[in-house]
């Protein structure tokens, strides 16, 4: 009765069986994964925000397949102040969602069982999406060695004559690490190569720890790139639904694959008014929320690497931007084990290395957006059990 792409293993697993078992029986959990910052107790504007999704003209419907043109040329404004890039807001398609972005791409560049490149480790999100497109992902690894880097040859030797994109996350969740300048000379030089597309993720761009801004693939000229961000992460604000396709590279290519994206985005009008009229007032709030979320994600990094200090078997890899960080800790049983012993026995929810494709055991991600207070009580917990409790 249902296709095959839907094929999947729907039955929870044991860590989500723990969690629904620690919620029935009512305890308190520090939550250490949060990754909604509606909930994380920052202060928004919320007047000017909500008189923003006001106004007269969402009752006229205007449909245009990219977006209405003042969205538009807000999110070409971001760039310009946030970035200094030049972009056109023609070159610009608005999507609800990134997701919905990739899947416009996915559509776009593959036919059915032609393959995507995509970071090992990296959210797990994609393999769903790839599914809903029938297209098959090929990871390629991320390699740890004084900081992330890509691994070029193994890149190489996973290309074929079916792939048809690779997928960058620029910085990389959860590993924070950002593509350097000397890697996106060499990204930009194996697709031209292998004459593929380049799919940049930049949802969390804007969140470098040490305050140097990094730049955008958003102008990037030598190749066919997507790149992909929007205001859940810029402005923090993930139930506005308003993200982005940006596409650059040489002017021919440029424009044929726009001319097809208007194609798929005008068979589903997904975007609303009302979202799109505010879409200046919502990305103008990121003056707002990014310096609040910067803040946090120091001040929770600077908690753990003190309680880190103290450790002798734990450490943090090398983090630059975003709001996670990795932690490598003795692997004496699978993550996921761990992860569930957290919970039944410290009270706190982690998520364990494997739910992002870690290659081996021995890695837990922690929120850094999580309230300070509850992070500095969740991470001596956890170096508790980890001492004392196995």
């Amino acid at each position: 009765m249902f296709s095959r792409r839907t094929d999947w293993k729907l039955t929870p697993n044991h860590f989500t069986e723990a969690q629904r078992e620690i919620a029935v029986a009512g305890r308190e959990v520090l939550d250490l994964t949060i990754s909604n910052p509606t909930r994380a107790g920052l202060r928004y504007d919320e007047e000017f925000i909500l008189k923003s999704l006001v106004n007269p003209r969402a009752l006229d419907y205007d449909p245009q397949s990219k977006g209405l043109h003042s969205a538009r040329e807000a999110v070409a404004t971001y760039y310009r102040d946030q970035h200094t890039s030049d972009i056109d807001s023609e070159s610009l398609i608005l999507t609800t969602s990134t997701s919905e972005g990739y899947s416009y791409v996915f559509r776009l560049v593959c036919n059915p069982g032609d393959e995507v490149l995509v970071p090992k480790p990296s959210y797990p999100l994609f393999e769903f999406l790839a599914d809903l497109q029938d297209v098959k992902l090929v990871p390629y690894p991320l390699i740890y060695d004084h900081g992330w880097q890509i691994d070029f040859p193994s890149l190489s030797r996973a290309v074929n004559s079916r792939t048809r994109a690779v997928v960058v996350v620029h910085p990389n969740n959860p590993t924070g690490s950002y593509v350097s300048e000397g890697e996106r000379t060499q990204l930009n030089a194996f697709c031209r190569e292998h004459g593929i597309a380049l799919i940049v993720d930049e949802v969390f761009l804007d969140y470098p720890h040490d305050g140097v801004r990094r730049p955008s693939f958003v102008c990037n000229p030598e190749i066919l790139t997507f790149t992909l961000s929007g205001a859940s992460k810029i402005s923090g604000l993930p139930q506005m639904k308003l993200a982005w396709v940006a596409v650059s590279g040489p002017a021919e290519v440029v424009s044929a694959a726009m001319g097809r994206l208007e194609v798929i985005a005008d068979t589903y009008l997904s975007m609303n008014a009302p979202i799109q009229l505010a879409a200046a007032t919502l990305l103008g709030q990121r003056k707002n929320i990014q310096p609040l979320l910067l803040d946090r994600v120091r001040m929770n990094l600077v908690e753990l690497d003190r309680q880190l200090a103290e450790q002798k078997s734990s450490q943090r890899l090398q983090v630059e931007g975003g709001w996670y960080a990795v932690l490598r800790v003795p692997a004496t049983r699978t993550d996921e084990d761990l992860a569930i012993d957290l919970l039944h026995r410290a009270s706190v929810l982690v998520h364990p290395g494997h739910f992002y494709d870690f290659p081996s055991d021995g890695y837990l991600i922690l929120s850094l957006l999580t309230v300070p207070g509850e992070f500095r009580e969740g991470t001596r917990r956890i170096f508790e059990l980890l001492n004392h409790g196995q």
